[in-house]
Parts: C-alpha cells; structure tokens; sequence
C-alpha cells in the first residue's frame, strides 16, 4: 500500500503545497494538544538528558521518525552533509546556549553527531561528500572532537556520539571506543534486551545516566528496522524531495525525503542551497517527483511577540531572498518552477505563521 509521502509526491505542486501547509497546522494543533504536553514532559522526567542531533540535510535522515522519538524531544542542527564547524559564530552560539540552558535545567546534554551511506549502492551515499563514506565518518569525528574542546573532554558535561545512519534499513551504527560498534540492524528480529550490555560495552565511558536515556532511541531504531525488513523501499531509498527548507523550524516535517533542510549556520549558504537546486532538479529529471514545480519555505523560530518577532520576519525574509537569488543564478530554468513562501514560527505552540 501506498505511504502518504509516496502519495504526497506525486501529487500536482499546489495540491503538495497545500497538503505540506495542512500538515504543519496538524502538527501544532497535536504539539499543543494536552495529551501530547503531557507525553513529553513525561517522557523528559523519565529521559532527562537533553538529545542533540547534528545531522546532514538529506530528506531520509530523520531520527525522530527512524527511532520513534516524540516530536519535540530531539533538537536537530542540519546543514548540507551534515558538514559542520563549531567555530561558525552563530552555530558556536546557538549550540552552547542549547547546552547551557539544559545544564541550568540539571540535565546533561547527548550530542549525535552523524553521517549516512547506502550499503546496497554507494551512489546513494552523502552528496555533500561525493558519497565518500569515510570522509563522511571522518568529519564526523572532527566534530566530536571540536566538542570535547568546546564542552570538555571528560563528556560528563556533554558527550558527543558518532553514529552512523544507513539509509537503505534506517539502521544506526554506533561508534564506540577503539573502533567498537553497535551496528542495529545486526539485531533485527532479535530481543532488545541486551542492547543495554552491548552499549555499555562499546561506550563504557558515557555516563550510565546517558546509556539509559540513549536506550529508547536504539530500542526505537531496533523496532523500526525490524518493521521494515523484507518491505519494497526503492521510492523512499531513491531522493524525491520536491522542497527546499532554508532557517529552523521545520519539526513538522516528518515525512521522510519530503524536503531538503537547510540550517543558517554555515559563512556560506550558497553551496548548501545550489546543491539542494540540483537534487530537485535532478528528481525531476529522473521521473521521480512531478516537474510542475518545487517549493522554496523560509522560516525563523521565536519565542515572544514584539521585537523577538519582528526579528524573526526580517531574517525569514533574507533568507527567502538570498535563496531565490542563489537559484535564480544556479538553476534559472528550475528557478522557473519556484513556488516561494515565507513563514516565521512561534516556537511554543509550533505554528507556522505564513508572512506571504
């Protein structure tokens, strides 16, 4: 049977559009639904370790999905290969500030730090990376390292995790000390009992704190690979992203390779946007997505009406211009295509407030 993102892609673009806008509006009203705060503040006292996850903004690469997190728990960072540097001002400053505020709230902070690769065709790798999963993995473990500078290299405080994503089974792969994995999809149809030994085996040094609020991800990620065995996945393992995401904010979309996620974090976002250009022209070439259209959604997060706002309108607007022009240079033919909309989100509730 058809999945609704399968059904999603190959709709007309207004009728995409329209339905990506519906479920951003689905999403807020279940954010703030009292149930749903309810499951979260549970599950934060149940899993106080505030969950980082710095990842590349490749449209299969969504943790919460791949291991049955509840939204709203895990905050992701993305940028185009999940290519990153600490020193980058505002990433430095967003992360620390992330880091800090968890820390006044007594709890640690878990940083995933991930890249992803294709065992059954390496030409479904990383793009940011010329799908070279060892550099991939590589830059990975640069990160890690920055961090240990930046929070310490004790990680009580602040432990940066390798893992890696595999995005033919959605299986993460651990990386532990000296070479040590925990690979999930190796435990496919089996008991999850013992991932507990095993991560502590392979991480003796993560505070056990840590081990046991990492543990529900992988029991999560160990139910969903198990799921998946022996389904037809070829459309979701192929790229059919038909939107371009530029800023913070987009937790509603939850609908795997759906939409290419650009953080603002990098001193150059031309390189990420122009790539995410030529995935989306290259999914219309091939057949797998319509070739009616594409859309381009900006957005900014804030926190408070007034000044926070209009802060938060100015930035979505740069970067909903500074991504159109990018295009427009790049790509003119698909810029052609561009539907463009620009949005601010009030964080709280999650709702996406449209500014055209």
């Amino acid at each position: 049977m058809p999945t609704p993102a399968t059904l999603l892609h190959d709709q007309p673009i207004e009728r995409r559009i329209d339905a990506l806008l519906d479920l951003s509006k689905q999403h807020a009203e279940h954010f703030c639904s009292p149930g749903s705060w309810l499951a979260r503040q549970r599950y934060i006292a149940q899993h106080p370790t505030s969950i980082v996850v710095m990842k590349c903004m490749d449209g299969r690469i969504h943790i919460p999905h791949a291991t049955r997190t509840p939204l709203g728990i895990i905050t992701p960072f993305r940028n185009l290969g999940g290519i990153f540097d600490l020193g980058w001002p505002y990433l430095g400053e967003l992360l620390t500030d992330t880091v800090v505020d968890a820390a006044q709230a007594g709890r640690a902070t878990l940083m995933l730090i991930t890249y992803h690769f294709s065992r059954g065709n390496q030409a479904r790798g990383c793009a940011g990376f010329n799908c070279d999963t060892q550099a991939a993995k590589a830059h990975a473990y640069t990160i890690a390292e920055q961090a240990g500078k930046l929070f310490g290299h004790d990680h009580q405080q602040v432990y940066p995790l390798v893992c890696g994503f595999e995005t033919d089974s959605d299986a993460l792969i651990i990386h532990g000390k000296e070479g040590a994995t925990l690979d999930v999809s190796d435990w496919a149809g089996r008991a999850a009992e013992g991932l507990s030994s095993q991560l502590n085996s392979i991480c003796p040094d993560m505070p056990h704190h840590m081990q046991r609020d990492l543990l529900p991800l992988l029991e999560g990620n160990l139910a969903h690979v198990s799921e998946l065995q022996g389904i037809e996945r070829e459309l979701d393992i192929e790229h059919r992203e038909w939107v371009i995401c530029i800023g913070r904010g987009f937790d509603f979309l939850h609908l795997p390779n759906t939409a290419l996620i650009i953080g603002p974090y990098g001193p150059d976002l031309a390189v990420p946007i122009g790539t995410a250009a030529t995935i989306i022209d290259a999914n219309m070439r091939a057949g797998r997505i319509p070739d009616d259209g594409f859309m381009l959604l900006a957005s900014t997060p804030y926190q408070h009406s007034g000044v926070d706002r209009a802060r938060a309108e100015l930035k979505s607007h740069f970067l909903s211009e500074f991504a159109e022009q990018v295009i427009h240079r790049e790509h003119p033919t698909l810029a052609q295509k561009m539907r463009r909309h620009t949005a601010v989100v009030h964080w709280p509730t999650r709702r996406l407030d449209p500014l055209d």
